[in-house]
């Protein structure tokens, strides 16, 4: 009888110690969580800072896919406190998408995956930004077009700009990429 009665409270003190160290961990992650994103797309984080430094031009190298835009700039979007995505893609096959050839150092975006589009030359670069007038990535192309790269990772690129013409008209700037190849 005593060990029973030493077991079910050894159970209780244990089962107690590992649910309020599992609320701590959720809490902390949720913290953190915080910090680091502001917001999902289709499960994808948008990133809230600015890359620090300057970022490899064979990181943006590859396909990638538009999967979310922000009407407004990036420093709207750090200060909103709910930040949206309002894309909803037209295509009915295929996606919206950006090709960079890092190599070659061109780019080619692309509607609904048809490849209809052309190449265009452009050059990364780290610096004072003629547009918005920071230290940061951004990308030149035509001699007076400029997008600023934000971030990347090898999931994720956020990119500010005119980079989809149809929809810099309602107010899109800011724009989250996934990583398709």
């Amino acid at each position: 009888m005593k060990k029973i009665i030493f077991l079910a409270s050894a159970a209780f003190v244990l089962n107690s110690c590992v649910v309020r160290t599992a609320a701590k961990v959720v809490t902390g992650a949720a913290t953190i969580g915080y910090k680091a994103v502001k917001g999902t797309v289709n499960g994808i984080s948008w990133v809230v800072s600015k890359a620090k430094g300057k970022i490899d031009e064979d990181r943006v190298d590859g396909t990638w896919k538009i999967v979310g835009v922000y009407k407004g700039s990036f420093e709207d979007f750090s200060k909103d406190q709910n930040p949206e995505s309002s894309f909803t893609s037209d295509c009915t096959e295929g996606f919206d998408q950006i090709i960079f050839k890092a190599k070659k150092s061109k780019f080619k975006p692309v509607h609904c995956s048809s490849g209809e589009e052309d190449w265009v030359k452009y050059s990364m670069e780290f610096g004072k930004n003629p547009l918005t007038k920071e230290k940061e990535n951004y990308i030149e192309y035509n001699s007076n077009n400029y997008i600023s790269v934000i971030d990347v990772n090898n999931k994720t690129m956020v990119l500010e700009g005119n980079l989809m013409p149809k929809l810099a008209f309602s107010g899109a700037k800011l724009y989250l990429l996934e990583k398709v190849k």
